[in-house]
């Protein structure tokens, strides 16, 4: 029954991708939109890591070596909520979204082996911006408005290996697909029409990732862990056309398209490049862990794109460094269940590699950072099943340069499904 329910919801939730829209935040207008961290709600809990980290029941999205060291066949969904307070010097708002994170299945090959797919949101774009433009008497001269939405989605696949004692391999393909519109009015005092740049786009594109683990086991049951990932630089394809047109607005504010000025094709790409991952992590198994883990990437290069007519941005190197663990007082307590509870917790300090000009100079750019600091439950289920609840209070951005600080909380909630397949049954 469990395999029949599992499937059902891994095809509702592949639709629901599609059709989600899960962004909010200003800084989804820039390149492909915000990226989402591709992490379980157990590694966001523990602030992202999870390169060196493996278990024999659990997900792990950051190493497809990881993989091998499964036990048991595991599929689980993963659900965000984000309530975001956008700031700048003068005023604040706030919004909030819901979304799936990510839904995917792995399966043990024997003890040595075992592999995974899954489908996760990429990036996200959904924003709405204005900048108006003023006479020396305070009226409006001129005002343009910003708007996008879409995303991103990767679809992938995972396999893990052991060769040799305490080490794993693994490699992990993705395609990354989906279509993201941008557009921009503009409209002038004592204009009657305005003019609107619209740009349509689908995104195409494919990656490869490797990775390795060791293990080295002490005698007092304690074990270190090491582990590394490399994503080699691949390209997103962006097709598409942009329109330039005229237009008006009805008395319901809605818009009234009047004179086509000119159509072209967008035939574009963004480079991203290597993506380099090292961590390390100490603990005992089922009981408690530690680790840390650095992240490395170049800057994004685009060509042929909207975005890349705009000099108020540009792109950097990004890195990130996190730190964070668990604690398992008693896995098989029986006289309380909050000792089989697993409690984690963890940060992240990360630098995006977007700078952004809010000045209008184009010349005076801030680099766009991000904190966060998490906290989660694993709250054990019958069998081998559990429920994932984590908890992260983050800023991105800042007030300083005319620019916007946000402000999130992060509800994240998983269920994670484990079971034994391909056991031949002994009694039927």
């Amino acid at each position: 029954m469990i395999r029949k329910i599992v499937v059902i919801v891994l095809l509702l939730t592949s639709v629901s991708f599609m059709a989600q829209r899960s962004n909010s935040s200003p800084y989804s207008y820039f390149g492909v939109g915000e990226e989402f961290n591709t992490n379980t709600v157990i590694q966001n809990s523990m602030g992202g890591i999870g390169v060196a980290f493996n278990h024999y029941k659990y997900l792990n999205f950051t190493n497809p070596a990881a993989t091998a060291n499964l036990r048991y066949t595991t599929y689980g969904f993963g659900l965000l909520n984000n309530d975001l307070t956008v700031k700048t010097t003068n005023n604040s708002q706030n919004s909030t979204s819901t979304s799936i994170s990510y839904v995917a299945l792995a399966v043990p090959i024997g003890n040595k082996a075992g592999f995974s797919i899954g489908l996760q949101p990429f990036s996200s774009v959904g924003y709405s911006l204005n900048n108006a433009i003023l006479n020396s008497d305070g009226s409006t001269s001129e005002i343009t408005l910003y708007s996008g939405n879409g995303g991103i989605n990767r679809l992938y696949g995972t396999f893990g290996f052991i060769p040799i004692k305490n080490l794993s391999l693994g490699v992990e393909a993705d395609f990354s697909f989906g279509n993201i519109e941008n557009s921009i009015i503009n409209q002038r005092a004592n204009v009657s029409l305005a003019t609107k740049y619209n740009e349509q786009t689908s995104i195409r594109g494919t990656a490869i990732k490797f990775g390795a683990q060791y293990k080295k086991q002490f005698k007092n049951q304690v074990a270190l862990d090491l582990g590394a990932t490399v994503k080699l630089e691949n390209e997103l394809n962006v097709t598409g056309k942009d329109y330039l047109y005229s237009l008006t607005f009805n008395s319901s504010g809605n818009e009234a398209p009047r004179d086509t000025i000119a159509v072209s094709t967008i035939n574009g790409q963004f480079v991203i490049p290597i993506k380099s991952t090292f961590g390390i992590g100490l603990g005992n198994l089922d009981k408690w862990y530690a680790g840390v883990e650095y992240q490395n990437q170049d800057a994004f290069i685009t060509n042929g794109l909207l975005a890349n007519t705009n000099s108020a941005y540009k792109y950097g190197n990004s890195n990130r460094i996190s730190l964070g663990g668990y604690y398992l007082p008693k896995i098989n307590s029986i006289s309380s269940y909050w000792k089989r509870v697993t409690y984690r917790a963890g940060l992240r300090f990360e630098n995006t590699g977007l700078l952004v000009d809010g000045t209008g100079a184009n010349s005076n750019f801030t680099e766009i950072k991000d904190f966060g600091i998490s906290f989660g439950l694993g709250l054990p289920l019958k069998r081998l099943s559990t429920v994932n609840a984590g908890l992260e209070f983050g800023r991105r951005g800042t007030t300083e340069n005319n620019l916007i600080q946000e402000n999130y909380f992060n509800f994240r909630l998983s269920l994670s499904l484990s079971d034994t397949w391909f056991i031949k049954r002994r009694i039927d």
